[in-house]
């Protein structure tokens, strides 16, 4: 049902669209659900047990506005100092303090393309521009381009979604070199990849690395993410950010998750090594898939019938995302399941193109 914003909204936000997050199933509706990127397993006992413990009157008072406890555990972790992190709701909560911290109102916000798409709705909602720069062949980043820019940010998603695709550390550090302005680099999906830029935050003032605990840590209900950065980077953005916007369970929750490496791990080889079969099935059926650093995989459907498979999929009960933009609309992203769920994906392709050869 349409609505006629009232005359008393701003402008620019009558005239964007919003973000479109991927289609959840309702309660209780079975599902194979391969479309929004979570992670296949539960998350940690750990994580579970520290949040039945939960006393009272943790939720009784208001949370550490700066989720100490979170910060000093992934310090330690990390090898860094604690002034280099901030927390957020989510590395969305972030991605918006970074976009109201380093972007105003007329300025410029870059980025390749495509890619995650609610970067260009936070420049939106700051009433700034966007420019966007096509990747180089092969997915390879686009330095000289980026920084002709002359933005007053860029963000990069590494590994990239939805294509997956990873720059190496070193290619990132040449345009934080030549770069001017804040380089974002989102990593949301780093542990699944072979290396990050976490080092480069410690080299170059103006890189900062965000992180989240949806997918690594099977916490997408919860909401937690983090920026490193260089602390004066930090001072300023915990101006920006609202009061108390992690709670007291997400921080408890984050900090049980990450204190359980052995049991995160178990869960990104699993995923590794499916992302390889999954990869090989596919292409052996004859589509082509990008090499993927992340927990999906960006799939070229044969005879390029990207939304005929997404909903021939849906109609088995399978859910895949479909994305109807520029260069993407014969593909279909898949997020890595279980091995079960990933047999269920390939049966009900193979089932497709027999429906198609009988037709």
């Amino acid at each position: 049902m349409f609505h006629m914003a009232p005359k008393f909204v701003r402008p620019h936000i009558r005239q964007m669209e919003g973000y479109t997050p991927g289609e959840q199933p309702s309660a209780g509706e079975r599902v194979v659900k391969l479309n929004t990127n979570e992670n296949p397993f539960p998350p940690s006992d750990r994580v579970m047990r520290a949040i039945r413990e939960i006393e009272p009157e943790m939720l009784r008072r208001y949370p550490n506005p700066t989720a100490d406890v979170f910060r000093n555990k992934a310090a330690k972790l990390l090898g860094i100092e604690k002034n280099m992190i901030l927390t957020g709701n989510g590395s969305d909560d972030i991605l918006t303090i970074a976009a109201r911290s380093f972007i105003g109102a007329g300025g410029t916000l870059a980025y390749p393309e495509p890619t995650y798409s609610l970067y260009p709705i936070l420049a939106q909602l700051a009433d700034a521009k966007t420019v966007t720069v096509e990747w180089a062949g092969d997915w390879a980043l686009p330095i000289e381009a980026l920084v002709a820019t002359k933005a007053d940010a860029i963000f990069l998603a590494n590994p990239n979604a939805p294509s997956g695709t990873f720059v190496p550390p070193s290619e990132v550090a040449k345009l934080a070199e030549e770069f001017n302005g804040l380089l974002l680099i989102d990593e949301a999906y780093a542990d699944f990849a072979e290396a990050n830029c976490l080092s480069l935050v410690l080299k170059y003032p103006n890189v900062m690395v965000t992180r989240s605990f949806s997918k690594a840590y099977s916490l997408a209900g919860l909401r937690f993410g983090y920026a490193v950065a260089q602390p004066a980077v930090i001072h300023e953005m915990m101006k920006v950010k609202d009061s108390y916007n992690c709670d007291a369970i997400s921080a408890c929750a984050a900090v049980a998750a990450m204190e359980d490496q052995e049991y995160a791990a178990r869960s990104w080889n699993h995923i590794k090594g499916e992302r390889a079969r999954l990869t090989e099935e596919l292409r052996q059926l004859g589509w082509s898939v990008l090499p993927s650093q992340a927990n999906f995989i960006l799939a070229t459907c044969p005879g390029g019938r990207g939304r005929e498979t997404y909903l021939g999929l849906k109609q088995q009960g399978i859910l895949v995302r479909f994305f109807d933009k520029p260069g993407l609309t014969d593909k279909i992203r898949i997020t890595i399941g279980t091995s079960q769920e990933n047999n269920a994906l390939l049966g009900g392709i193979k089932g497709l193109s027999a429906t198609d050869k009988a037709a």
